[in-house]
C-alpha cells in the first residue's frame, strides 16, 4: 500500500482499524519494518507519513450506527536546519561558549525528540452534528485545488471562506512566504 502510494497515483484509499491517527502510523511503519522493507524505525515512519494526508476515521455506536467520528490530517514535519552561527559575533570566549551550547541543546533536542509529523483533526463529530476545527494545511489546500475543475475550486473557496475565513490569495501568500523563509534558513 506504501510503495503504490507513492509511485503513479493521485490518491490511494484503504482501510485500517487503528483507533488513532498515531497507532496507525506506528503500525503501519511496524508492517514496513516486520517485511524487512526497512531496519531503521524513523525511515519506516518517514514513508508512511509521506502518503497519508488524510485518516477518515470511523465509528460504530452502540447501537450499530456508523459515522464519521473524525476526518485527521496528517502534516509532514520538515526537518529544518536552525543552527546559529552568531558565535562568530561575539566577541567574548563565554559568549562563544554560550552560543556553542544553544546550538548543541537544539542538536541534541532534535536528535532525540524528533517529531516527523503532526495529525490535526480538520473536523470532528461533536453533540450530533459535524463541526470543522481546524483547518487544512495550505499545502494539502493548493494540492486539492490542482486536481478539481473550476466549478469545483468556486465551490472548495465558499467551503474554505465559510468555515475558516480563508481565499485562494490567503493560501497562496502564506505559502510563499513560508518557502521563502524555508530558503533563507537552508
Amino acid at each position: 500500500m506504501i510503495q503504490a502510494a507513492q509511485v503513479a497515483s493521485k490518491f490511494t484509499l484503504f482501510t485500517h482499524h487503528a483507533k488513532t491517527f498515531p497507532n496507525l502510523v506506528m503500525a503501519l511503519r511496524n508492517s514496513l519494518l516486520k517485511l524487512g522493507m526497512f531496519n531503521d524505525e524513523k525511515t519506516a515512519e518517514e514513508q508512511v507519513v509521506g502518503v497519508l494526508n488524510f485518516d477518515i476515521h470511523l465509528v460504530k455506536d452502540f447501537k450499530g450506527r456508523r459515522y464519521i467520528e473524525r476526518v485527521t490530517e496528517c502534516i509532514p514535519q520538515e526537518d529544518r536546519n536552525e543552527y546559529t552561527f552568531d558565535h562568530r559575533n561575539e566577541k567574548t570566549l563565554d559568549k562563544k561558549i554560550d552560543k556553542f551550547f544553544d546550538n548543541a541543546t537544539y542538536y541534541f533536542t532534535k536528535s532525540t525528540n524528533k517529531e516527523l509529523y503532526k495529525c490535526v483533526n480538520i473536523m470532528e463529530y461533536q453533540d450530533g452534528k459535524y463541526v470543522m476545527t481546524n483547518k487544512i494545511s495550505d499545502e494539502n489546500i493548493k494540492e486539492m485545488r490542482n486536481n478539481m475543475d473550476e466549478s469545483d475550486i468556486e465551490k472548495f473557496e465558499q467551503f474554505l471562506e465559510r468555515n475558516w475565513g480563508s481565499s485562494k490569495k490567503t493560501v497562496e501568500k502564506e505559502v510563499k512566504k513560508r518557502t521563502k523563509k524555508e530558503k533563507q534558513t537552508k
